[in-house]
């Protein structure tokens, strides 16, 4: 080997191992396992039975959702009053476009993955219009 080569192994790809960061929510809790840095956002969400997020839309962000243990329901539409409600189990994927009105209800103990965009300010980028936890009409997690 030489000094070329391992410049080269120096300036190669290579893993970056680290842990995902666990986010406390009224409804249960996130593990961000990817923070934009890369140019998209990944979190493994786990909501406890009965408990729901916010009725949110998001300006910008692009949602994809997989269900990977448990049941819920999802509340979606153009608007509170035209909403459509979907079940949802295990293995069912969901794709949220920016500005679609939603809500996920825990039917029993839930894990979904959440894969979106992350344009800059996709941690602000909610607009909550209903919340059982009072943050409604905030951005706050």
């Amino acid at each position: 080997m030489t000094a070329a080569d391992d410049v080269d192994a120096a300036a190669a790809p290579h893993a970056c191992v680290t842990r995902a960061v666990d986010v406390p929510k009224p409804w249960g809790h996130e593990a961000v396992f990817a923070d934009g840095e890369h140019g998209y956002v990944g979190k493994l969400i786990t909501v406890r039975a009965g408990e729901a997020l916010s009725l949110q839309l998001h300006a910008e962000k692009d949602e994809t959702l997989v269900v990977v243990s448990g049941r819920a329901r999802l509340d979606e539409g153009p608007a509170a009053d035209r909403l459509t409600s979907h079940l949802l189990r295990p293995g069912d994927v969901v794709h949220l476009p920016a500005t679609v009105l939603h809500r996920v209800t825990a039917l029993s103990d839930l894990l979904f993955a959440e894969a979106s965009t992350a344009a800059t300010g996709w941690r602000e980028d909610v607009v909550r219009f209903a919340d059982r936890y009072g943050r409604a009409g905030t951005t706050h997690p």
